[in-house]
């Protein structure tokens, strides 16, 4: 037996749930809603290094860098999904925030067993990856032990990358290889060591906090509407009209005009109609403030 992984938190058992193959429906959900009430505050107490992490993660993609998630089983998963909402919701490069899990795509679907101990693949997916020093790496593993998160760390670190760590324990052996590490501790899980459960919904809280922070740091939003929004289909097109409306007091009719006259561009549109510009002036002037809609706006204002 595996003197570290029996001390880890994630691998005890449940005093609380220990009859649960015994309970009606609605006793075992009442036991999972319970136990999952818990994750909250296990994330909030994390707050100042996911605070360190977020500025981290700013600097870098301020700066011309990617953002790159590894993990493997649940947390590669959940890295995956959370970079592949990035360019929807703030009209991102699909490259400049990436998911990789051990095992490649596949194990997206499919179990790939025993990848996640292949710490030599890590390595080599941060060097095949093209990561630099100007990236952030986030390293994500409930239980802080998979060779292919730690190496991928360590090598993130000597490449000069911001090396960030999102666990569900402390003292881990990811700790020691990264510059920040995360740890909401969520406690036994309700299956004993079925991390997909408190432990991911602890590690999708914190990934939404820190792809979320940043982008609004980068000025991906404008208060907090979504405004780097492209209206590609019919759904989009409607919200991109109530978010012009909304941010600007212009009739649904204007908003309209000038989405069209934007090609489908919402923050442009919104540009275009805050500052009475025409398309190509308005576009230079988000161009001079790297894409800061409020900043923008305001240049414009002063120099009026």
């Amino acid at each position: 037996m595996n003197e570290y992984l029996a001390g880890l938190t994630t691998e005890g058992i449940n005093p609380d749930t220990m009859s649960i193959d015994e309970c009606s429906t609605e006793e075992m959900l009442r036991l999972l809603n319970r136990e999952d009430s818990k994750v909250p505050a296990a994330v909030e107490a994390e707050i100042p290094r996911i605070m360190e992490a977020v500025d981290a993660i700013h600097a870098a993609l301020a700066q011309g860098g990617r953002l790159y998630y590894i993990g493997a089983g649940t947390s590669g998963r959940l890295g995956v999904l959370d970079a592949s909402e990035c360019p929807p919701t703030f009209g991102t490069d699909p490259a400049l925030v990436q998911g990789h899990i051990a095992g490649g795509d596949v194990a997206l679907r499919t179990a790939v067993e025993g990848c996640e101990d292949d710490g030599d693949e890590g390595r080599a997916l941060i060097d095949r990856i093209g990561v630099t020093g100007r990236d952030a790496v986030v390293g994500i593993s409930a239980s802080g032990s998979a060779a292919f998160v730690i190496e991928a760390l360590r090598r993130a670190q000597e490449i000069g990358a911001a090396a960030i760590g999102l666990v569900n324990n402390k003292n881990t052996k990811v700790a020691e290889v990264c510059d920040i590490c995360i740890a909401p501790v969520v406690g036994n899980e309700v299956i004993a060591g079925s991390t997909r459960l408190k432990a991911g919904t602890a590690q999708k809280l914190v990934l939404n906090m820190l792809s979320t922070c940043t982008m609004v740091k980068l000025g991906k939003t404008y208060n907090n509407l979504m405004v780097d929004l492209k209206a590609s289909n019919k759904k989009l097109h409607d919200r991109s009209l109530r978010i012009i409306v909304r941010a600007t007091g212009a009739s649904e009719g204007q908003a309209a005009d000038a989405l069209e006259r934007a090609s489908k561009d919402t923050k442009l549109a919104i540009m275009m109609l805050q500052t009475g510009l025409g398309p190509e002036a308005a576009r230079q002037a988000l161009e001079g403030s790297s894409g800061n809609l409020k900043e923008a706006i305001r240049i414009c204002a002063g120099a009026g």
